[in-house]
């Protein structure tokens, strides 16, 4: 047989591995969907490729992005990641709507398992590979320039990290073109993803990319504790960093204590489909609830992780855009610290039906509901920001004040389900999915999209179109309560989750409303990218060189847009929580330093994309058996460690006068300003200089 004797070189693959061949031989329409996905995947990585080679931007992109150590540059394409892959994510969803909507006593238009793999690649992506890389890159982005240092402090360790999360991005992509995706749910339970019941390529992928994404973001909580711990300016203690910083630090250690057991869950199942261990097998001394505990003592970190980012963009966005300094900031900082010591005892409440006894279930529903203590101080802290202030409602403010009506919804919904019998009812219902979403959505994407419009002309030196940005928040908000308020009523009526079809009509209104919301919801998406494309073209009027359009209070905005590549000509000296504010206030902000430095950063490394290669090369060897491929990989893996160990030359230095003569270029740009008053800061008007500060 020809692959009985291409076995060595092709593993499992065969003909029937690839979608356009399964859609060939069965042209149904379930299969000519999967078909569309995988050609969507192929063509826009030949587009890609074709675009960058045609305008001869490969050496730029290999040299001033790809190994680059700058902590900027690496949180925009972690960003830029996040993006591609929310792409697929919100088409998922409308898919998954579509089938549900038409699927009430009809067949619908894909079949139950291939439903079965898109609620399973929908939930991946969105934590792992849309929610992880967004929320990385804006800490990424924002953190060190808020605390004053040059870089995060292991700058080769923060690409290492990005390139084995984009290494994962790539299985999951792959899976649409070669094989199939796991039907086990973003969670991968067994005994479903066990070799027993399901022997196909679909639970490695999943292993496999989800294993390379939770080692690069362990290894991320390891450098962000370390640089707020030890990077931080002259005078910044622990009690003068923004609250976006103080999020940060928690969910940085958050994510050193949660990983390892997501990690060690995923490698006891490898061993268990590979070398036929029985971990959580039904026999041979295995237990399924080892899994379950190892997956939700890192599953609801997680959800803390995924959230306590966007609260602290939230703080950012209020304080700025009501004109106000942040109200009840120690509590703000206490709650933080609470929140995410209590999201490590309440993982129980993920299996209140699995059948442990009454007084466990009490323990963890009294901690569940304790856990909404701090998230409420947080809510009215907020709230109290805004009374009797200058409030604008730029985008950013709409979406932070869209998450506060939102979230506090799924909060109570949250308290509901903390009700130990009230969750066996409803727990695998449509109930949950409405809650789970009804705390994501507002709760990490809203803050994650307001803070990328909040910090985008910091970063590209340009604000984005307000215009678009409206039309964006208005199909994301209302896409949502279409799409996910009627799962409430759906679950409370009982209709199960996860079901490819149903069989009461009664449910039908309401699944079409929710497609609806869906399409909107995906419109808000294609919104943002719209924005993005107008803003590009525009971008000269839209110009805020100075680097202040929002007059704002935190240090990141008391420098150039874009920064330099050291972000600080000289390292601020901290005496109150707002310094940059302060600074305007006794117009000081835009004084040069008494004298300019050498600076001493480090340089380009191949190495962040030479791993993510090979480890992308050795999962993807794993996942078909392709054992020559995972040996090569892995053996690279090291090659590139050992040879990098060799490496002396990893600074480079830039000369004081360089930086002295881009400084003062910058200087003269503010010279030449004029301030504005926040009434136009939305206008070709502003140029980054509040009118503060120019007086």
């Amino acid at each position: 047989m020809v692959h009985g004797a291409w076995f060595w070189l092709l593993g499992r693959i065969d003909l029937d591995s690839f979608a356009f061949v399964r859609a060939w031989r069965e042209p149904s329409l379930d299969r000519l969907i999967a078909a569309g996905a995988a050609a969507m995947v192929v063509l826009g990585a030949i587009a890609a490729f074709a675009i960058i080679t045609r305008m001869r931007k490969w050496r730029y992109l290999w040299e001033n992005w790809f190994t680059s150590l700058d902590h900027k540059k690496i949180g925009i394409l972690y960003i830029a990641l996040s993006g591609v892959m929310l792409t697929r994510a919100v088409i998922e969803a409308v898919l998954m709507r579509m089938q549900q909507a038409v699927a009430v006593n009809q067949p619908g238009i894909v079949k139950p398992e291939h439903f079965g793999e898109l609620f399973s690649t929908h939930g991946s992506i969105m934590i792992f590979f849309m929610a992880m890389p967004f929320l990385i890159g804006l800490i990424n982005y924002v953190m060190p320039l808020q605390i004053g240092a040059r870089d995060v402090a292991f700058p080769l360790l923060n690409s290492v990290s990005l390139w084995m999360t984009v290494g994962g991005a790539v299985l999951m992509m792959a899976s649409l073109v070669i094989g199939k995706f796991s039907t086990g749910g973003w969670s991968g339970y067994p005994p479903y993803t066990e070799m027993a019941f399901n022997s196909g390529v679909g639970p490695d992928y999943w292993i496999w990319a989800v294993t390379l994404s939770s080692l690069g973001t362990m290894m991320t909580g390891i450098n962000f504790a370390v640089t707020i711990y030890k990077s931080r300016a002259p005078g910044m203690h622990l009690f003068r960093m923004p609250l976006f910083c103080w999020t940060s630090l928690c969910v940085s250690i958050l994510m050193i204590f949660a990983m390892p057991p997501l990690t060690v869950a995923t490698a006891l199942l490898a061993l268990d489909r590979y070398l036929d261990f029985h971990f959580f097998t039904n026999d041979l001394g295995g237990n399924m609830m080892n899994y379950a505990n190892l997956f939700w003592l890192f599953g609801h970190p997680e959800v803390y992780i995924l959230i306590l980012p966007a609260f602290g963009v939230y703080s950012e966005v209020i304080s700025t855009f009501s004109s106000k300094r942040l109200y009840g900031y120690r509590s703000l900082v206490y709650a933080t610290m609470a929140i995410a010591v209590l999201s490590f005892t309440v993982w129980l409440h993920h299996f209140f039906t699995m059948g442990q006894n009454a007084d466990i279930n009490a323990f963890f529903g009294v901690a569940t509901m304790t856990i909404g203590i701090p998230t409420g101080v947080k809510v009215y802290d907020w709230i109290l920001t805004m009374y009797r202030g200058r409030v604008r409602f730029t985008v950013p403010m709409l979406f932070s004040i869209a998450f506060i009506v939102t979230f506090v919804i799924g909060g109570m919904s949250g308290i509901m389900l903390a009700v130990p019998p009230l969750d066996y009812v409803v727990h695998n219902t449509l109930f949950l999915v409405a809650h789970f979403h009804n705390m994501l959505i507002p709760g990490l994407l809203y803050g994650m999209i307001a803070g990328y419009q909040f910090w985008f002309p910091k970063a590209f030196g340009f604000r984005l179109d307000e215009r678009w940005g409206r039309i964006a928040f208005g199909c994301w908000v209302s896409g949502f309560y279409l799409a996910f308020m009627p799962l409430y009523v759906l679950g409370a009526m009982g209709m199960p989750r996860r079901m490819a079809g149903v069989f009461q009509s009664e449910y039908l209104p309401w699944l079409l409303v929710a497609a609806v919301g869906g399409f909107l919801v995906l419109a808000g998406l294609v919104a943002l990218f719209v924005q993005l494309w107008v803003s590009i073209r525009r971008r000269e009027e839209a110009s805020v060189p100075v680097g202040d359009p929002w007059d704002a209070r935190s240090l990141e905005w008391g420098i150039a847009a874009p920064p330099p590549e050291y972000n600080f000509a000289h390292i601020p000296d901290i005496e109150t929580r707002d310094p940059f504010y302060a600074a305007k206030e006794h117009g000081t902000a835009y004084d040069p330093p008494r004298h300019y430095d050498d600076i001493e950063m480090p340089k380009n490394s191949k190495v962040g994309p030479l791993l993510g290669i090979a480890g992308a090369a050795c999962a993807f060897g794993l996942v078909w058996y392709i054992w020559w491929l995972a040996a090569a990989a892995f053996v690279a893996i090291w090659g590139v460690v050992i040879a990098r160990s060799f490496v002396r030359d990893i600074y480079k230095t830039i000369p004081a006068a360089e930086v002295a003569r881009e400084h003062q270029r910058w200087l003269s740009q503010v010279a030449a300003a004029r301030g504005i008053p926040r009434e136009l800061e939305t206008t070709p008007a502003n140029q980054g200089l509040a009118e503060g500060a120019a007086a």
